[in-house]
């Protein structure tokens, strides 16, 4: 076979995720050559990046003549045949986005908020022009689980993922687990480790978790998801006092990721802090890596475990994409990349969804408000499991405590209704704080 065109790349933002796709194509350019058959020859030849002057962490020097802050230039240069995002954000990314595919370009990004927010336009964009956007990258890193969903899985109906898809908040709960730290240490910890960003709001308040949620389900389902109607919850509120009555009855807290879908045809998806068996394969993901478990119907249950981040990872994911969008750019009658297959789906309303619960009351120390409580909860239909008031053994004579109820499994609206009614109560001093309690089988 000839050799082919080397094929021009058009790469906006050259920060960890950046430098990383340089360092690769030019450690493995010739590898990935000769593993394609000579099919695919990729080269970059033009870089968005907003200082001209800064110095690059890279394995070999960057030509300047192709450095630009302008990313029409980038978008424009007739060198450049593929288009990769990596600046994040949902402005002007959508804006690089929306003009590359407009230009015929395809598009590789590993940005899931992007998608997850501004994904049905794009996608309308993507099937109008014939052009496809690769987003392997957006989705738990360096595993490659979008490629087996499309590709592995396309004869299976998937049932639920079940995924631990957010590195931070998993090392955070980690770190308290094992050492007995609370949030505000933990977190402070990942931040000076690079784990955490400064600001890391999106990690630990789920919603990095539900954009990678969202994505799977698309993928899954076909139709396009609202993330107004996902229900998240993130990490901040976990408590020593709550990891330690976890380990007491034989689970673990984790931030968890579940898209199932019902009998009917509707799709569950939600994010929270979660109870999960100890004994449970996921309950042994720690640090900052990521697993997403796949039930299919022909398939069975898989796990997909690998780091959910870092500059080798996720540069491995977007090169992989790159191979991809350069046989969709050489064989253009054949669409790659991703397109909703249905116009529109249904979401199970958060209310509707049920499990047992963890409900952790702050609550004035007086006779009585067990009784309180349990009646509140009797009227609504909902069963005590358990009750219990840890003991601050540096203040055993505190004016409020920490109250804990175990309930069976109920629907979360009649949970919601009851709580509000709870916390109206003289001896509950705040909201509430409610986790779920996971059977994974």
């Amino acid at each position: 076979m000839s050799e082919c065109k080397k094929l021009g790349i058009g790469l906006a933002g050259f920060g960890t995720v950046g430098s990383g796709v340089w360092n690769t194509i030019e450690k493995n350019g010739e590898l990935i050559s000769d593993r394609t058959g000579k099919d695919v020859s990729l080269g970059i030849s033009k870089i968005l990046v907003r200082d001209l002057k800064k110095t690059r962490a890279t394995k070999s020097a960057v030509p300047p003549e192709i450095l630009t802050t302008s990313w029409h230039e980038l978008v424009q240069d007739p060198a450049v045949d593929i288009v990769v995002e990596l600046i994040g954000g949902t402005t002007d990314a959508f804006e690089i986005v929306a003009a590359a595919l407009l230009a015929k370009k395809p598009v590789v990004t590993g940005n899931k908020a992007l998608l997850a927010e501004r994904g049905v336009e794009l996608f309308a964009i993507s099937r109008k022009m014939e052009t496809p956007i690769f987003f392997e990258a957006a989705i738990a890193g360096g595993i490659p689980i979008v490629k087996t969903v499309q590709d592995s899985f396309v004869g299976n109906q998937i049932h639920s993922f079940t995924g631990i898809i957010n590195g931070t908040s998993n090392y955070i709960l980690e770190q308290m687990t094992l050492r007995g730290i609370d949030y505000t240490t933990a977190l402070q910890e990942a931040q000076d480790l690079g784990y955490a960003e400064a600001d890391p709001a999106l990690d630990v308040n789920g919603w990095d978790a539900a954009h990678k949620a969202i994505l799977l389900a698309s993928l899954a389902y076909g139709f396009p998801i609202d993330p107004a109607e996902v229900y998240v919850t993130g990490i901040e509120q976990v408590r020593p006092t709550d990891i330690n009555f976890a380990k007491s009855l034989g689970y673990v807290i984790k931030l968890l990721a579940i898209v199932r879908e019902q009998d009917n045809g509707a799709v569950e998806i939600r994010v929270q802090p979660s109870f999960i068996s100890k004994n449970h394969i996921l309950a042994s993901v720690n640090g900052v890596f990521n697993a997403v478990s796949v039930n299919a119907d022909a398939a069975g249950e898989s796990l997909f475990y690998g780091r959910g981040a870092g500059q080798g990872p996720t540069a491995s994911s977007v090169v992989a994409d790159l191979v991809e969008a350069a046989r969709a750019f050489t064989h253009t009658s054949r669409h790659r990349g991703f397109l909703p297959y249905r116009e529109s789906g249904t979401l199970v309303p958060i209310e509707e969804t049920s499990t047992a619960y963890y409900v952790r009351f702050d609550v004035t120390d007086k006779i009585g408000v067990v009784s309180q409580i349990a009646t509140i909860l009797a009227n609504h239909k909902i069963g005590i499991s358990g009750t219990h008031s840890p003991v601050d053994s540096s203040n055993p004579d505190a004016d409020f405590v920490d109250m804990v109820f175990l309930l069976h499994s109920t629907t979360f609206g009649k949970l919601t209704t009851a709580l509000a009614e709870i916390e109206s109560l003289d001896c509950v001093n705040s909201q509430p704080v409610v986790f779920r309690i996971e059977n994974l089988g």
